[in-house]
């Protein structure tokens, strides 16, 4: 397998994909047959919408349990314990100070799979999460946005815990 084939994952995010997998193939199929065999008690299913909308609903269901179960055979748990304490790698906690606004953002830096900005956790494909990877405290990043350059400088760099 390519390096670039690799899916990164923490252990924590793993079992929270196999569990929606898990619930996909068991509750998600099961809901589907329940709707396809009402539509099919309607009578004719040449003319029947429900039993088309059915039958749809179920190949983007079984389209998506494909998706995941491909990406689960690709799958490299990663543990914070792995990466180098004094830089900037996946799994990462990196606070900065923005220097035109001097506020300090907080960043985790994550895989493309786990990254979820709300909650500050960016992918590490991200402009951003890329601008800071490799980086040290007191190195300044200048991160190419839509909206021009933004420059950090990185004031603390963690481990998820």
């Amino acid at each position: 397998m390519k390096v670039s084939e690799i899916i990164y994952l923490t252990k924590s995010r793993l079992v929270e994909i196999e569990k929606e997998l898990i619930e996909l193939k068991t509750v998600g199929r099961r809901r589907i047959a329940e709707k396809i065999a009402e539509a099919r008690g309607h009578g004719d299913l040449s003319e029947n919408a429900e039993y088309d909308a059915a039958k749809e609903a179920q190949s983007h269901l079984e389209m998506k349990i494909g998706k995941m179960e491909a990406m689960l055979s690709r799958v490299k748990v990663i543990h914070p314990d792995d990466m180098p304490e004094d830089e900037v790698y996946i799994l990462s906690v990196v606070r900065v100070r923005d220097l035109t606004s001097e506020e300090e953002i907080t960043f985790t830096l994550v895989s493309p799979e786990e990254a979820d900005f709300e909650l500050d956790k960016i992918s590490v494909t991200s402009p951003i999460g890329n601008s800071l990877l490799g980086k040290r405290i007191n190195d300044i990043v200048e991160v190419q946005v839509p909206a021009g350059i933004l420059k950090y400088e990185i004031v603390s760099i963690s481990k998820i815990s």
